[in-house]
Formats: structure tokens, C-alpha cells, sequence
């Protein structure tokens, strides 16, 4: 045990460098290649996040799980996740990011094998669960690595391209993941175990090139803090010493902080209507709307390319626009996100609008993901404790979009409608759903999480 815990501890600080040049230099390079690397290794990251999502229609319709079930599952990753992202984000802030990150991204591969094996519901939600906790292992470890490589003044930019992988992630998923499971003539019509397989296998790559190019703090370099470096912030922050006792006090300062509990619950009401879009609009777009499953998982497709536009222009327009301010930032794109949900759920079924409103939908939901998912947080807590800032805002955010599967799953499921036709004695039941409870939970959570985030309209950022 010693031995793992020195593994991924952070490492002790080098001999400074006192060629400024070269301190320019190493900077300059290291900041680009990690912020290149936390897009692609994390978003390659997510896929096995995602997996059971596209299988999950083709799992029902094989009779393996019920939507209860399948909902029961779903929501086990989430409370997974949240309880991995609040304990791993205490525990980032001592370690090496590069080992910790990656270490959580192969176990989820693994996982992710043990998927593809399992038709028992206690075994698939352990198996998931588990998942969820070292999927955990990812945000709180690169909003770490930002928060030691890039200064208040640029965070939300950063941060806004740093957030764009989840979309990578999820346009792999709904797209790559369900052309191959899809039939022909749209998919390669593969059994349900490709859904794992693949992106395991994608999982294990991202986890060797994180552990390849990712970095610990500058200090571990021979380099000084980035705030020193950027002349920004107080003289404590330009120290940039890495001090336990200090980093603890500071995190539990992190939980007496009331804004933070307000995020907290922002984001929680957001990761509702976001997780419901996830699982369960697909679902939606082929039992309601009529769409196959490649098609269903396309349009999925395009509110995440849409949201690689969100992050990015939330990140600028918060900094540029607002002077380094979330709170108008939030709001305006809280509008962007709401009103196109009112469109998908209760306009025509026309391909072109439906595509249009989850477009529109994908950008705004994608800027409050950056800023209610943990850039809001890390702004107001202190930046050394920024994976505590991040754990914290973690388990709501999760444990909301936990009950909201379970929730989802039990709604469509207590709506069931079962059809018999009578063709002979074996004859087929086809199963309807009614999705008008569900999708007032999922617009009305969006509602809240506004309202939250807009009574924090005075919060400013601190060192």
C-alpha cells in the first residue's frame, strides 16, 4: 500500500531553473501539450462512460432488461461517479495528476470488458458502479492540472476548450459506437458486446497517452508556480508551495463557502435534464419520434458537436465580455439550453426543426456544463484545492443525474402500454410508453438550475 500511495503522490519539487528563456520556453511547450492531451485523453476517456447508453436499447429489446432495470443500471454508474468525483477530488489535489488520470481510465476499460459478459442485473450495476467510481478519477485530475498550468485570467477559456471533451467523448459514442451496433444498411448490425468492446479498447490507448504526455505540477519541472510565472494573483499563490497541511485546511474550507452549496445544487438540477437527454433521448427519438437507432443516436450526435461551440464560447465570453464574470454568462446560455427543450419535446416531428432545436440545445447546455460543472466553483474556492472544488460540485451533480435515471426509468416503465397481436400462440408483445411525466421532470430542472445559478449574480472569484 505504500508503495501505490507513493506511485501516485505528487512529486517533490526540482531545482529551479533560473534561465528565463528556457522557463518561457518549457512553459510555452507544456502548456500546450497538456492542454492538448486532457482534451483528447479525456474525451477518448468518456466513451466507456457512455457505452451502456447506445446498447441499451438494443439490450431491451432482446429481453435482457427491462427499462426499470436498464434505468437501475444507468443510475448506478452516476452514484458511482459521484462519490468517485467528491473522494478523487480531495485526493487530486495531493497526487500526480498524469498517473492518477490515467490509472482511473484503464481500470474503466477493464470494467468496460466485464460489461460485455455480464446478462445479470446485480453483476452489470456492481460492475457499473465501479465504473462510475474510477471514471471519478478524470475531472477532479485534469481541473487539477489546469489550476497548476494556467492562471485566473485565461482559466475559463482553458477551461471552455478543456470541456469540449466530454462532447469528443460523446460524439464517439452516439455516433462511432452506435454505427457499429445499428443494422445494415446505416450500421454494421454487430451484437451488443461490440458496444464494450470497443470502447474499452479505445480506453486503454487514451490511458497510454495520458501517461505519456501529461505532466505533474511545474514545480516537479524545475519550473515556478504559473501564477509567478503570469505575475498574477497574491503572494501566497506566486509561492506556489506545496504544503498538505495547508491544502486540508483549505479544502474544508471549500464546504463553509455558500455559494459553493449553491452551485452545488445549479449543477445537480442541470445534470438532470442533461443525463436525461444521454440516456434516455435516444430512447425518446425512436419510441416516440419514430427514428431507428442510428438515426436517434445522430441527432444525439449533433447536440454534442454542438456543444464543442458552447464550451469554447462560454469560456471567451465569460473572460472577454464579462471580465473573468460567470453569472451573466450563465444565464444567457441557461435561455439557449431552454428553450430548445420546449422545442424538441412538444414542436412538430420534423427532421429539421428537431435537428435545429438540439443543436441550439447542445450549445447552451455545453457552456453551463463548463461553468455549473466546475468552473464557477474553482473561480470561488481556493485555486491549490481546485479537484476538492471540483469533488465537491461532483457528487450533487451526479447523485442528480443518479436519480434522474432511476426516476426516468420508473416513470416510462409505470406508463407501459403492452400490445398482444394475436398471429398465433407464441404471439409478440410490442411494448408503448408514455413520455409526458418524464419530460416535465426533465424541462423543469433546467428551470431550477437557472434560477439557482442566477441568484449567485454577485459572487466574485478569489485567489
Amino acid at each position: 500500500m505504500k508503495s501505490v500511495l507513493k506511485f501516485f503522490a505528487a512529486g517533490p519539487d526540482a531545482p529551479r531553473i533560473t534561465d528565463v528563456a528556457e522557463v518561457d520556453r518549457l512553459f510555452h511547450l507544456h502548456r500546450r501539450n497538456i492542454i492538448f492531451i486532457l482534451v483528447l485523453g479525456y474525451g477518448l476517456g468518456y466513451v466507456c462512460r457512455l457505452a451502456f447508453n447506445v446498447v441499451k436499447k438494443p439490450i431491451m429489446d432482446a429481453g435482457i432488461f427491462t427499462p426499470e432495470e436498464a434505468g437501475f443500471i444507468g443510475s448506478m454508474l452516476l452514484y458511482g461517479y459521484a462519490a468517485g468525483k467528491f473522494s478523487n477530488g480531495f485526493l487530486a489535489d495531493y497526487s500526480n495528476v498524469k498517473r492518477f488520470l490515467a490509472a482511473g481510465i484503464l481500470v474503466s476499460a477493464l470494467l468496460n470488458f466485464g460489461m460485455s459478459l455480464s446478462t445479470v442485473v446485480g453483476l452489470s450495476a456492481a460492475l457499473w458502479v465501479l465504473n462510475g467510481w474510477f471514471q471519478g478519477f478524470g475531472a477532479p485530475a485534469a481541473v487539477v492540472a489546469m489550476a497548476h498550468w494556467f492562471s485566473n485570467s485565461e482559466r475559463g477559456r482553458y477551461y471552455g476548450i478543456w470541456s469540449t471533451a466530454h462532447a469528443i467523448g460523446e460524439g464517439l459514442t452516439y455516433l462511432g459506437i452506435a454505427f457499429l451496433i445499428a443494422a445494415p444498411p446505416k450500421g454494421l448490425g454487430l451484437d451488443w458486446q461490440w458496444g464494450f468492446w470497443t470502447p474499452a479498447t479505445i480506453c486503454i490507448i487514451a490511458a497510454l497517452l495520458l501517461y505519456r504526455l501529461l505532466q505533474d505540477r511545474p514545480q516537479t519541472l524545475g519550473l515556478p508556480s504559473v501564477s509567478e510565472w503570469k505575475n498574477e494573483g497574491s503572494a501566497g499563490m506566486r509561492a506556489g508551495t506545496f504544503d498538505a497541511a495547508r491544502i486540508w485546511k483549505d479544502q474544508l474550507r471549500v464546504l463553509a463557502i455558500p455559494s459553493i452549496w449553491v452551485i452545488a445544487l445549479a449543477s445537480s438540477s442541470m445534470y438532470v435534464t442533461r443525463y436525461a437527454i444521454n440516456s434516455w433521448g435516444n430512447v425518446y427519438l425512436q419510441e416516440i419520434r419514430g427514428f431507428d437507432l442510428f438515426d436517434a443516436n445522430l441527432f444525439i450526435f449533433l447536440n454534442t458537436a454542438a456543444g464543442i461551440l458552447g464550451c469554447v464560447a462560454f469560456g471567451y465570453m465569460s473572460d472577454k465580455w464579462f471580465n473573468a464574470r460567470r453569472p451573466p454568462a450563465n444565464l444567457i446560455f441557461a435561455l439557449i439550453e431552454l428553450v430548445p427543450l420546449i422545442v424538441i419535446f412538444y414542436g412538430p416531428n420534423n427532421s429539421i426543426v428537431l435537428a435545429s432545436a438540439l443543436v441550439v440545445y447542445g450549445f447552451g447546455l455545453s457552456g453551463l456544463l463548463a461553468s455549473l460543472g466546475g468552473l464557477f466553483a474553482i473561480d470561488i474556492a481556493p485555486k491549490r484545492v481546485a479537484g476538492a472544488a471540483m469533488g465537491f460540485i461532483g457528487i450533487f451533480s451526479y447523485f442528480g443525474a443518479g436519480m434522474q435515471d432511476y426516476i426516468s426509468g420508473k416513470l416510462i416503465y409505470d406508463s407501459e402500454i403492452r400490445v398482444v397481436f394475436a398471429i398465433g400462440e407464441n404471439s409478440p408483445t410490442v411494448y408503448f410508453y408514455d413520455y409526458t411525466t418524464p419530460i416535465i421532470f426533465w424541462v423543469g430542472a433546467s428551470a431550477v438550475s437557472m434560477l439557482l445559478a442566477a441568484s449567485l449574480w454577485r459572487a466574485k472569484a478569489r485567489d
